[in-house]
């Protein structure tokens, strides 16, 4: 069975970094841009990270530049304008693309396992959010204008059961 945890990214350092050190975690995967519509959600996410980090869960932040070019920042910028603007202490990834050949392998397997509305696999914009269980295995899926507060609920469902 595939699940997140065979996947590498490399950190806004450029360190590469295991997915597989979040096993047994309850993750909230989210591509990212600092100059989108959807950019004030990082408080939401922030907000998520402070409420139940203590109980198994992260963010993991996947800045993209595919949309409106709107992260046009380096890794730096990128860091910098997190903790400035919104005090992100979860862990941000170096920029990536969520879609087209070069794509990265973490966001293939994630569209293609959770296709969005009407059985698409591509990512439609930023601030796309997937929660996965525990076992690294989708929950589900949510619209960039799905607000980081209204899915609090599966995030308690997911924290609640072990088995989930």
């Amino acid at each position: 069975m595939q699940n997140v945890y065979q996947f590498e990214a490399s950190s806004l350092a450029g360190q590469p970094v295991p997915l597989a050190d979040f096993r047994g975690k309850v993750l909230l995967i989210v591509n990212t841009a600092s100059e989108c519509g959807f950019t004030p959600q990082y408080a939401g996410l922030q907000a998520l990270q402070d409420a139940y980090q203590t109980r198994g869960f992260d963010v993991l932040g996947f800045p993209c530049n595919q949309f409106g070019k709107q992260e046009p920042g380096d890794a730096e910028q990128i860091g910098a304008f997190c903790e400035s603007r919104f005090h992100v202490t979860f862990p941000m990834f170096a920029k990536i693309d969520v879609n087209g050949a070069d794509a990265h392998p973490l966001y293939k397997w994630l569209t293609s396992e959770k296709p969005g509305l009407l059985g698409t696999q591509a990512i439609k914009w930023n601030f796309t959010k997937f929660l996965l269980r525990r076992d690294g295995t989708i929950f589900k899926r949510y619209a960039p204008t799905t607000k980081p507060d209204e899915i609090r609920a599966d995030i308690e469902t997911l924290l609640s059961d072990p088995g989930a």
